[in-house]
């Protein structure tokens, strides 16, 4: 699974806008995608931030869901939106960073982390709190 989070800042004034070409973004994704597995978006108390918690059966699946919301999602950030920052959680396919080199600079602010896995030894080496 291809794990990604979107944040994003509503421009002031432009919620309604902002919450009716996000909805329009989650109906098209809903009916066209074909392999994401996860699509929510929100927002935080005060409605000037939004997060996007995506998944998808693998990388180029974003590529398609890419497709299928480009029109909307250029709108919403012309209009309604800026600050957009995404953040992959695993290596992007090779047909996925091609795509993101193609963006215009500044687009995008593009994040990545990876699975952090504990060496075993190091592990057992750390005292549980009780024990010290």
């Amino acid at each position: 699974m291809f794990e990604v989070t979107a944040r994003l800042r509503v421009r002031a004034g432009e919620l309604e806008g902002f919450k009716r070409r996000a909805a329009e973004m989650m109906r098209l994704t809903s009916e066209l995608d074909t392999r994401t597995v996860r699509y929510d978006w929100f927002l935080s108390d005060d409605a000037t931030e939004c997060e996007v918690r995506e998944a998808y059966v693998d990388a180029d699946a974003l590529i398609e869901h890419s497709r299928h919301i480009a029109e909307t999602r250029n709108r919403l950030f012309r209009d309604f939106a800026d600050g957009h920052t995404i953040t992959f959680y695993a290596e992007p396919s090779p047909a996925l960073a091609k795509a993101m080199e193609a963006m215009p600079p500044g687009a995008v602010t593009v994040r990545q982390f990876f699975a952090f896995q504990p060496d075993a030894a190091v592990a057992e080496e750390v005292p549980a709190q009780g024990e010290r």
